[in-house]
């Protein structure tokens, strides 16, 4: 452990003094890397897992015949794939499809397939949104006005207290105008306009190695910055274990880390960000990286939250993850109920990012019975 943080304290000044590597986030991730993080004496660890998709069937794509094929091909494979695996509570792996609101009005008929899915009980849809330059104003009646449709057109999304509530992912990774110049966003307030158009949570993060990558990461917090102003979440309150939570949506971040069974040219730790790709599928080594991360909310570490993400309408990626060898949905998913569900060291979870937040909000509660509740796969949310 001692000669471990050497070589990281090494790597951290390294990572300080190169350019290319500070692009990379390279050294955030090393300085997090460097803070101690508890872990729960307790067994058994439940692990409450998601994957949340970039979904976009217009992708370097203007033919809606490209993207309704892109859609087809989950609604065609993705609910066999999941019916073959249940968590401990009988769940299986549902897929939460982002879908950009920029994009509806061009064909209607794609979200019209991906609740198809829904209703198999395979997956979920939430909000994506790619905007430029944009305004407050605007914002706020394109996220109003997409909500609306989801629900009273094609039954998606949930109310709470007779409002809409969604998930939200930016997708130009730019969250809270992080960018420069507003480009990729533009609204200094986005984090106040997401809380008032009903976000339950963000679930954008991270977005290393792109240079919006704030200096919070494995963590799930609130915005601690001021929310009139770009970038407040990159000051951080946590999500702690009974105590209410702050004011604006959730931020749940999946791992950023650097993973010492891959080298870059042999000698470099690769970045690992969760994201699965055609090129960087999953793998156990991965998935353990994933677990290590120990993401969850202070004060409770015997629950680890894994969020990873994909773009899982590109072609590459898909023809990847829904096939059935090495480094698909299918074989990630035997191996974590193989290695991550034996109900004595571990208990795992699959849950949508719905119920990834109500889990959090358990927590915040401190509600012991709710707590038990939701440890027998009863979830009161």
């Amino acid at each position: 452990m001692i000669l471990a943080r050497v070589v990281l304290g090494g790597l951290a000044a390294a990572a300080a003094a190169a350019p290319f590597l500070r692009r990379r986030n390279v050294d955030l991730i090393v300085r997090d890397s460097l803070r101690r993080r508890p872990v729960s004496t307790e067994s058994p660890r439940h692990v409450f897992f998601s994957l949340v998709d970039h979904f976009e069937p217009f992708w370097k794509n203007d033919d809606p015949r490209v993207a309704l094929d892109r859609v087809r091909r989950w609604r065609e494979r993705y609910p066999e794939v999941a019916a073959r695996f249940h968590d401990r509570g009988g769940r299986p792996p549902r897929h939460a499809f982002f879908y950009p609101a920029e994009d509806y009005d061009r064909l209607p008929d794609c979200v019209s397939m991906l609740s198809e899915i829904v209703r198999a009980g395979a997956g979920d849809v939430e909000v994506h949104l790619h905007h430029d330059h944009d305004t407050s104003h605007a914002m706020r009646a394109r996220l109003l006005e997409f909500t609306r449709v989801l629900r009273e057109r094609h039954g998606l999304l949930r109310e709470v207290n007779g409002r809409v509530v969604y998930g939200f992912i930016h997708g130009n990774w730019v969250l809270g105008n992080s960018g420069r110049d507003g480009a990729g966003c533009g609204v200094d307030d986005e984090l106040r306009v997401l809380e008032e158009t009903g976000c339950y949570a963000d679930f954008t993060l991270p977005s290393a190695p792109h240079p919006s990558q704030p200096a919070v990461m494995n963590r799930i917090y609130y915005a601690g910055g001021d929310r009139s102003r770009p970038r407040a979440h990159f000051r951080a309150i946590d999500a702690r274990f009974g105590v209410a939570g702050a004011a604006g949506p959730l931020i749940v971040t999946g791992p950023l880390a650097l993973n010492w069974k891959r080298r870059r040219r042999g000698i470099l730790p690769a970045i690992e960000n969760g994201d699965l790709t055609g090129l960087n599928p999953p793998a156990p080594d991965r998935a353990d990286a994933w677990v290590r991360a120990g993401i969850g909310v202070a004060g409770f570490p015997r629950w680890v939250f894994v969020k990873t993400h994909t773009h899982g309408a590109q072609e590459r990626n898909s023809a990847r993850l829904l096939g059935d060898g090495a480094g698909s949905l299918p074989a990630l998913f035997a191996d974590l109920l193989a290695r991550y569900d034996d109900g004595r060291r571990f208990v795992l979870h699959f849950v949508t990012p719905w119920e990834m937040a109500g889990a959090v909000r358990v927590l915040e509660s401190g509600d012991r019975a709710a707590i038990d509740a939701v440890e027998r796969f009863d979830y009161p949310f």
